[in-house]
């Protein structure tokens, strides 16, 4: 069982910055492939990013340039760090983990573990 808390969401301007953080516990992070989705109106849910054991990666078109993924194993934490936000990134960002996926992936039905995420604002 792997337990995921997210953290540093808040409020910022577009063209703003911020660093978001999934702490996991339970289980090292090591042999997981882990993801963000974005949680928006209606309950819908977005891929974002993912990053495979061996450091392999996946983006959303709409990211590709603005965020990076990336995770610390010896912290066990996964961090999305998003720069020039806009507003329509706004949402409850989420992080997922599952260690039987072979490449990293955003497709949403194919993690096992999830966290209850946290809230991304970004005013025009």
């Amino acid at each position: 069982q792997v337990h995921l808390v997210e953290s540093g969401g808040g409020s910022a301007q577009a063209g703003g910055s911020l660093r978001l953080s999934c702490a996991a516990s339970g289980h090292t992070i090591r042999n997981y492939c882990m993801a963000w989705f974005r949680k928006g109106p209606g309950n819908t849910r977005e891929g974002v990013a993912g990053i495979c054991r061996d450091g392999d990666t996946v983006y959303e078109d709409s990211v590709r340039s603005r965020f990076t993924i990336s995770r610390d194993n010896v912290k066990n934490t996964l961090y999305l760090q998003m720069n020039s936000l806009k507003p329509e990134d706004s949402g409850v960002y989420v992080c997922a983990a599952d260690s039987g996926l072979p490449i990293a992936t955003i497709g949403g039905g194919e993690y096992k573990y999830w966290g209850r995420g946290t809230q991304v604002t970004v005013s025009s």
